[in-house]
C-alpha cells in the first residue's frame, strides 16, 4: 500500500468510501458524520468519495445520480450501482490513474465498502499510501453481540486483511479506541472527536401543557438501537405515559418483535409508530417531547443525541456512548447495563414528574448541550489525520 513520495506542497488526495451518503438520510448518524468530515476538510485536501446510488432500504436510485461523478463543493462523489458491470468498470478505470495519500474506510464490516477496497489496496488495484478505518461504533461490545456467530467466523479473515502494514484507525472517542484495541491490540489508533454541533440551543416552550410524559424514539429500527429493550422497559411502567416512534424499518423480523411488545402494553401506556422523518424534521419533532429514549448498544458519535439536546429535549440513554458526562450533568439520564427493569425505573421516575419539573429538565438539557458545544475544537478530521500520518511516516527510520 505504499505509493510515490508526497510533495509537501501538493494537495493531499484522499479516497473515502461510505455505503451511504447524501442526499440519503435513512442510515442516520454515519451519513452526517461523513458529510461533516468531508465538508470540513481544508483547502489542501482533495476528496474523492465512493458511495451507493440509493438510500438505505430503497429500491430506486437517487434521481440523475446513479453512475455519475457529482461535484459536491470540493468533494467529487461517485454513485455506484453495485449490480452494474459498467459502473464497476468506470470506477476501476478512474481509480487506476490516481494515487491517494489516504484511503479512508467508513466501516469495519462492510464487504463492498471496506473489505473490497482494502483488498484492492493490498494488491495494488488502488494506490494508497495509508489506509484509515473508521469503525463507526462497530467494535463496541454491544455491536459485536449482534450476529455474534457470523462475526466470530469472519473475524480471522478480517484480522488477516486489517493486519496489513500502513493501516491506522480513526476513533471518535477514547472509549471507541479501547474497543478497537480489545480486538486489535497492536492497532495504531488516532482519537479525533467528530464535530456535530448545531449552533445555539433552542429553548423549550415557555409552558408545558398538562398531561402524561411524552417520550420519543427517533432512530433506525434495528437491534443496534435497541428499541425492543425500550419497549420492554416501558411495559413495566405503571404511570401514564406515551412513546412515539420515528425511523426506517430496517429489519422486518425485529420490528415484528417490537409490535408484539407494543400489543402487550398496559392501560395508560400509549405507543404509536409515525414513519420516517426527513433530516429537516428531526429537531422540530424532538422539540415537542419531554425526553428522547435511546438505549443504544453503542454509538460512534451520536448525532441524534446532539440534535435532541440542541432543542432542549433531555436524553435517556444507555452508557454505551461518549455522551455519558454530558447527560449526567443535566442532559438527561444514563441507564446502566441490566435487564429491562433498570430502564423501567428511570422511565417511571420521569413519568412521575409534574409539568414544572419536566420543564426544568428541558432547560437543564439545553444548558448541558451549550456547555458541550462551547468545548468543540473545530478540528478537521481529514486534515488532522493526514497531518498525524505524515508526521508518523517522517519519524519512521529509513529502510
Amino acid at each position: 500500500m505504499n505509493g510515490p513520495a508526497t510533495d509537501p506542497t501538493a494537495p493531499r488526495k484522499v479516497l473515502v468510501t461510505s455505503r451511504f451518503f447524501e442526499p440519503g438520510f435513512k442510515a442516520g448518524g454515519p451519513i452526517r458524520s461523513v458529510a461533516q468530515i468531508v465538508d470540513s476538510a481544508g483547502p489542501r485536501v482533495d476528496v474523492t468519495l465512493i458511495t451507493e446510488d440509493r438510500d438505505l432500504g430503497d429500491r430506486e436510485p437517487y434521481p440523475q445520480l446513479s453512475g455519475t461523478w457529482a461535484d459536491r463543493g470540493r468533494v467529487c462523489a461517485f454513485y455506484l450501482n453495485r449490480r452494474s458491470v459498467s459502473h464497476w468498470v468506470a470506477l476501476a478505470g478512474h481509480l487506476r490513474h490516481h494515487h491517494y495519500e489516504v484511503l479512508y474506510l467508513n466501516s469495519f464490516w462492510s464487504p463492498l465498502y471496506s473489505f473490497l477496497p482494502l483488498l484492492a489496496a493490498r494488491f495494488g488495484a488502488i494506490s494508497a499510501t495509508v489506509v484509515i478505518v473508521a469503525p463507526r461504533g462497530e467494535m463496541a461490545p454491544g455491536a459485536l453481540s449482534i450476529r455474534r456467530l457470523k462475526k466470530r467466523l469472519a473475524m480471522p479473515v478480517w484480522k488477516w486483511l486489517f493486519g496489513a502494514a500502513n493501516l491506522h484507525w480513526h476513533a471518535s472517542s477514547e472509549r471507541e479506541a479501547a474497543d478497537v484495541l480489545r480486538a486489535f491490540p497492536q492497532a495504531e489508533v488516532q482519537v479525533i472527536q467528530n464535530q456535530g454541533g448545531r449552533g445555539p440551543v433552542r429553548p423549550p416552550p415557555a409552558e408545558r401543557a398538562p398531561g402524561p410524559v411524552r417520550f420519543v424514539f427517533i432512530s433506525r429500527i434495528c437491534p443496534m438501537k435497541n428499541l425492543l429493550y425500550a419497549l420492554q422497559g416501558l411495559r413495566q411502567v405503571r404511570v401514564p405515559a406515551s412513546l412515539d416512534i420515528y425511523g426506517p424499518l430496517e429489519e422486518p423480523e425485529y420490528w415484528r418483535r417490537c409490535l408484539q411488545e407494543i400489543a402487550r402494553m398496559p392501560r395508560g401506556i400509549r405507543v404509536e409508530y409515525h414513519g420516517t422523518l426527513s433530516p429537516d424534521e428531526v429537531c422540530d419533532t424532538f422539540w415537542r417531547y419531554d425526553a428522547f429514549v435511546l438505549p443504544t448498544l453503542g454509538e460512534n458519535f451520536g448525532h441524534v443525541i446532539a440534535e435532541s439536546l440542541s432543542v432542549s429535549c433531555p436524553v435517556i440513554c444507555s452508557n454505551a456512548t461518549s455522551w455519558t458526562s454530558t447527560l449526567s450533568s443535566g442532559g438527561g439520564a444514563v441507564v446502566a447495563d441490566g435487564p429491562p427493569e433498570v430502564l423501567a425505573a428511570t422511565l417511571s421516575r420521569w413519568a412521575g414528574l409534574d409539568p414544572a419539573s419536566l420543564s426544568r429538565s428541558r432547560l437543564d438539557a439545553g444548558a448541558a448541550y451549550e456547555r458541550w458545544r462551547l468545548n468543540l475544537t473545530g478540528v478537521s478530521v481529514l486534515d488532522e489525520l493526514c497531518a498525524r500520518v505524515s508526521s508518523a511516516r517522517r519519524a519512521e527510520p529509513a529502510s
